[in-house]
């Protein structure tokens, strides 16, 4: 029997425009939620629900393309993370070193425009440029006025997560300055012609998330999952809200005081007769390349020591992106060490 996970709702509003108390009431509550599952729905963020149906919208009129039109977009080095990702090239569940068979989605993958200047071009493998197909011509814009007002959702979530910390305001705000920023549209569709799903195939498998935050827009189609207490439970994704989680990087960051969830996205079932497609465009907030992370300060007391070594930010994600794409197990340790620096 599949059940339903109660995924702590979060309303951004308060803390958007208010001050003191109000704000210090939803970083208690993203940090309640932090500590649990790790997971959030997110209203109140100020994103017109129209910006919202555009960027689904152009980016599900690319996925409809015919299938040479988008492999045109596909960008040879697959370390660059741009541009087109065909059916059946990736299993996310390389990055946490399982070997399941390859993922039913296609996808595309954008990244930062705003990367002139000396640090990008010293860390220019991880600010690729970005491949625009010519069709549809309004998905450039279109996905630039969506980025614009998502990236001040996760701002305020950044602040408010600092504040849950008990670190000044804009700490990771400020340690995001060069953050590696990825907006990645996935359609996941079942068409007359697709067969059935082989043993142990998801949609998209079972995987953690690799950076800070995600902040997540999908159709309201059952599919995305999260594992806890032994049992896979479905998470809604309901119109007008984002659902949101936080990374591994950020677990690490806080000495696992907060948790990077399992989760994947389940095909529907073989005789399933509603809805089948799932549209979704998740925007990843990874470390700027450079940054060594480090265990927070106020994550580590007599009882709770700090449980990993410092890190390099862009040698981890670039280790589990070729993991899942390249179909190769990462080859980086990610085992909990202790006496760890604070």
């Amino acid at each position: 029997m599949r059940t339903t996970l109660p995924v702590h709702p979060l309303d951004l509003e308060p803390f958007r425009a208010g001050r003191g108390v109000d704000r210090r009431a939803v970083a208690a509550q993203i940090d309640a939620a932090c500590r649990d599952t790790g997971f959030l729905v997110v209203t109140g963020h100020g994103v017109p629900q129209a910006t919202c149906d555009s960027a689904l919208d152009a980016f599900a009129a690319f996925f409809d393309l015919p299938d040479d039109e988008k492999r045109a977009a596909v960008v040879a080095d697959p370390g660059a993370n741009r541009g087109y990702s065909a059916l059946g090239q990736e299993s996310l569940s390389y990055s946490r070193g399982e070997e399941n068979p390859r993922d039913l989605f296609e996808a595309f993958n954008v990244g930062s425009e705003s990367t002139d200047g000396e640090y990008y071009e010293q860390n220019r493998s991880f600010f690729a440029p970005n491949r625009w197909p010519v069709r549809p011509p309004e998905l450039h814009a279109t996905w630039l006025e969506y980025e614009t007002a998502v990236a001040t959702v996760a701002t305020a979530i950044l602040e408010a997560m600092a504040l849950a910390l008990e670190l000044p305001e804009q700490w990771f705000v400020q340690r995001c300055e060069h953050a590696i920023v990825t907006t990645r549209a996935i359609n996941y569709e079942r068409r007359s012609t697709t067969p059935d799903p082989v043993d142990g195939q998801m949609r998209m498998g079972a995987h953690t998330d690799y950076g800070i935050l995600t902040v997540l827009l999908a159709d309201d189609v059952a599919g995305l999952q999260v594992f806890r207490d032994g049992v896979w439970h479905d998470v809604a994704t309901p119109r007008g809200a984002f659902v949101c989680n936080i990374g591994d990087m950020l677990a690490r960051w806080t000495n696992d005081r907060w948790i990077s969830t399992l989760h994947r996205v389940v095909p529907p079932p073989t005789e399933a007769t509603g809805p089948v497609r799932r549209r979704s465009i998740a925007r990843f907030l990874d470390c700027p390349p450079d940054l060594v992370v480090e265990t927070i300060p106020s994550c580590v007391d007599a009882e709770h020591p700090a449980r990993y070594q410092p890190v390099n930010a862009g040698e981890w994600l670039r280790a589990k992106l070729l993991g899942s794409r390249a179909l190769e197990l990462p080859d980086l340790d990610d085992t909990a060490v202790s006496g760890g620096p604070a």
